[in-house]
């Protein structure tokens, strides 16, 4: 088995570009984050799983924890196992008679499954270190990428290149320019 790391689930956000929303998972004993792109009803399944809201008829994924549980099967834990071209897979993990069975899910269904059962959610270490966050390193890194290396010394006569504005705006007659903008007004034609 490949190694993996536990996270939890962080929060369930809100695209305002798309109807799409974004689960993100905190890594448990690091400040990396992992965020995975849901759908609508996936998230909301998580998020009343997460509030412990009450229905009054199973949702789809009580439905499912229900069914484990009426085949006697024990829910161990869900894994997101791999990354490829921008899709994540998920592993919902069950024993049931001494036997451990592997189910194909994806993330977010597998997700709001732990988050009912209250089993762990692990992550494959290379899925982390492909897609994880690690904040503060990714806000060092951009600005090292948006701030230039050094300073260039100031050139000789940068200060006299700079004159020809200070000449600018002082021949600007300031004093007048709420006339000078009444009169644009009035030369302006009016739309109708």
């Amino acid at each position: 088995m490949a190694e993996m790391v536990e996270v939890v689930v962080d929060s369930v956000r809100v695209s305002l570009m798309s109807p799409q929303r974004v689960i993100v998972l905190r890594q448990v004993d690091a400040e990396r984050y992992l965020p995975i792109w849901i759908g609508p009803y996936e998230a909301e399944a998580i998020t009343v799983a997460l509030q412990e809201i009450e229905m009054i008829r199973p949702l789809t994924h009580d439905l499912l924890k229900n069914v484990f549980a009426e085949f006697n099967a024990r829910l161990v834990r869900v894994e997101i196992v791999a990354l490829r071209e921008d899709i994540f897979y998920g592993n919902i993990v069950a024993e049931v008679d001494g036997k451990t069975l592997n189910i194909d899910s994806r993330p977010s269904d597998a997700i709001a499954l732990a988050v009912r059962a209250h089993i762990p959610i692990l992550v494959d270490s290379a899925v982390m270190a492909i897609a994880g966050i690690v904040p503060e390193k990714d806000i060092r890194q951009e600005e090292e990428e948006t701030t230039p290396a050094s300073t260039p010394p100031a050139e000789e006569g940068s200060e006299d290149r700079l004159s020809i504005f200070e000449d600018f705006i002082e021949k600007l007659d300031i004093e007048n320019l709420d006339e000078d903008e009444d009169q644009d007004d009035k030369d302006t034609p009016k739309k109708t």
